[in-house]
């Protein structure tokens, strides 16, 4: 194995230091809030040197665009139940539990926050609605294709997620009839 294999095995150094990062991230955005920390602040926090984050993400907004990126598609796995209604109301209840988990609120500022840092962030907040998006049409296209009439994917975003997001940065409780409640509207 030559050394480029071995920096990018899963598992590695490599993966280590962006994990290590990544929580940086996460940890000084709930402390600190988005817009008062640097790099040499998350540098510090996870124990790498700056360079190390400039090398590989060139910026503070491509590092935050990437954690943010990164918890989107590990929390909230598209569900499979076999029917439209299933699939909305696991998928809502997914989502409800990672932005009310420990960091949520500090990723739902951090998504809302880019949107303001220039064109690197609006880069960023598209980047991160054009995943969440991708994420709902896949499963939008399967319940079409078993012959179920599905809404289009921003209707979800307009009547599930939103006012999920809304409310939990407002510090307003989502109960699970309340996110059933907003399935069942769309349905």
């Amino acid at each position: 194995m030559n050394e480029r294999e071995r920096a990018r095995r899963p598992g590695g150094r490599s993966a280590r230091v962006g994990a290590q990062v990544h929580q940086a991230v996460t940890d000084l955005i709930n402390e600190r809030g988005y817009g008062n920390f640097t790099v040499g602040d998350v540098a510090a926090r996870a124990g790498v040197a700056d360079s190390s984050i400039y090398r590989r993400w060139g910026s503070l907004e491509a590092l935050l665009s990437d954690v943010a990126l990164t918890r989107l598609n590990a929390q909230s796995p598209m569900p499979d139940t076999g029917s439209l209604a299933g699939d909305l109301r696991t998928y809502a209840a997914q989502v409800a539990r990672e932005i009310t988990g420990p960091d949520g609120l500090a990723l739902l500022r951090l998504a809302f926050a880019l949107s303001g840092t220039g064109e690197q962030g609006v880069q960023a907040r598209d980047a991160i609605r054009g995943e969440r998006t991708r994420q709902l049409q896949s499963m939008l296209d399967r319940a079409r294709e078993r012959g179920e009439d599905a809404p289009d994917a921003f209707e979800v975003l307009d009547h599930i997620m939103a006012p999920m997001y809304i409310r939990v940065l407002f510090g307003m409780g989502l109960t699970p009839d309340y996110v059933d409640g907003l399935v069942d509207r769309v349905l």
